[in-house]
């Protein structure tokens, strides 16, 4: 079986053969897809409101490119802004930096417990195992993140980790992990068992740890938003809370929240404005925390900030969008993509966090459709991306020995050879149509290939190739004009 690590160093098999098993669990398919319909109609209605909703994601991607290409005078004034304020603002270069200061400041307050608003940064640097190995439990807050904690799972979509499950799924895993043998299946049964469950949580653990949707360079303030009321709670009832936040999160001013709370709540949830959206800058005496922390994480963004074309992933406000309206990730789900990030985004984001070291069979789990690109609120060119990616890959691969006598490579260089050639072209496919009589069935179509080829028939039947090709019906066809102009010249004379 074919394996490569993930940006965390896990083990996992490549998007063709994680894929190939999970197209096999037909519940998780058919709760992908239901969930999947459900947001992506929502997101239709609300958007087709908005008579600006184009002008609405130019003026999106515009913030976003400008915070990119001036990222570095953004963050200087975020932080200068954020200490202003009261808050204190640290650098991770990595995920193993942002893990340790962010272990220091909760043992700093001799706290064994931590209460968690939904984060992939943090799900990104693998924080929870973290600070479960210096013996600091993280309780996740967020219903979808409590029910992938309690089940033991890995999150499969940016915006609802848990859209992979159904209802009945979430009570069996709240009966067995809440030991409420009795709980019923209702919507409300499960989230007042969820309610209860952390409502003791909130009240007593003094530290909270947050992620962010966006980090205001104007003002020093962390934007979050969400629809359950959890972060709302993590962010006034703990005494101490950590925000770490990537540091492409930054946007210039504050009216710059304009755009993206209108486009984020569409595009995420089919929502016309999320039910809780909190600012949090700095430190108020005598309400909410009284230590405020921002971990500023890079853990390889800098470098994709220096591919001209590849820039553009950083862009991304984290919505899900692209992942509801792809066709691969609705047959597979997020699982297969072996990632905290899933779907489109996650083939693009993903490799470029490995620095192209592992991961490199997510930039082909894709069929170049554009249906990412359409619904993306802030305009990343998603197929432009995976195009370039694939592109570096193989030139990568082409510089290794393997690679250069590898049967891809040298099936394209032949390819090129044949394509380059008339003559050459003509021959070939005279030799195909001799080679394939023993592979058409009888109902005239290609049903079997072997070897590699075989993976195109392992789903779909291929036509043979015709008796005559283009360039020889040209040529038969200009040669019976010819010699009907020269009957019709003869009969004139």
């Amino acid at each position: 079986m074919n394996t490569e690590k993930n940006f965390r160093g896990q083990r996992h098999p490549d998007f063709p053969v994680a894929a190939k098993e999970l197209l096999q669990d037909v519940q998780l398919r058919q709760n992908v897809r239901h969930a999947t319909d459900v947001i992506t109609a929502k997101r239709a209605h609300v958007v087709d409101e908005m008579q600006d909703w184009q002008t609405l994601r130019d003026a999106g991607s515009a913030v976003r490119q400008n915070a990119l290409d001036h990222l570095d005078r953004y963050l200087t004034q975020f932080e200068e802004a954020c200490i202003r304020a009261g808050g204190q603002v640290h650098w991770a270069i990595d995920a193993a930096e942002a893990n340790r200061i962010a272990i220091e400041l909760v043992q700093a307050h001799a706290a064994k417990e931590v209460i968690k608003i939904k984060s992939m940064t943090t799900e990104e640097i693998g924080l929870n195992d973290a600070l479960a190995q210096v013996g600091i439990h993280a309780h996740e807050t967020d219903l979808a993140e409590l029910i992938i904690q309690l089940g033991k799972d890995k999150p499969s979509h940016i915006v609802a980790p848990a859209l992979h499950k159904n209802r009945q799924q979430v009570r069996a895993i709240f009966q067995r992990e809440m030991e409420l043998p009795e709980l019923g299946d209702r919507p409300e049964d499960l989230t007042e068992a969820a309610r209860v469950f952390l409502r003791e949580k909130f009240l007593r653990i003094p530290v909270a740890i947050s992620g962010a949707n966006f980090l205001v360079a104007e003002t020093g303030g962390v934007c979050i938003v969400e629809s359950e009321g959890n972060g709302r709670m993590c962010l006034t009832l703990p005494r101490v809370l950590i925000a770490i936040a990537g540091i492409e999160k930054v946007i210039p001013k504050f009216r710059d929240l304009e755009v993206f709370l209108q486009t984020l709540p569409r595009s995420a949830t089919g929502e016309r404005m999320n039910p809780y959206n909190s600012l949090w800058t700095g430190v108020y005496p005598g309400d909410g925390p009284q230590e405020f922390h921002v971990i500023l994480l890079d853990n390889g963004r800098s470098e994709i900030l220096g591919d001209a074309e590849a820039r553009q992933t950083l862009k991304c406000i984290r919505c899900g969008a692209c992942q509801n309206a792809c066709p691969v990730y609705r047959q597979t789900g997020g699982h297969a993509y072996g990632s905290v990030y899933a779907g489109p985004i996650g083939a693009i984001l993903t490799p470029q966090l490995d620095r192209f070291r592992q991961s490199a069979s997510l930039p082909y789990a894709s069929s170049l459709c554009g249906a990412c690109y359409e619904v993306c609120p802030v305009k990343i060119n998603i197929p432009e991306v995976l195009i370039h990616l694939r592109g570096q890959i193989v030139r990568e691969e082409q510089e290794t020995f393997a690679g250069k006598i590898g049967p891809w490579n040298v099936g394209m260089q032949i390819a090129a050879s044949l394509f380059a050639s008339g003559d050459r072209l003509a021959l070939a496919q005279y030799l195909g149509r001799i080679g394939q009589k023993p592979f058409v069935a009888s109902s005239g179509f290609i049903e079997h290939l072997p070897f590699q080829l075989g993976g195109w028939t392992q789903t779909r039947d291929l036509a043979p190739l015709p008796a005559q090709s283009f360039r020889q019906w040209w040529a038969q066809r200009e040669k019976t004009a010819e010699n009907s102009t020269h009957t019709k010249a003869g009969g004139q004379s």
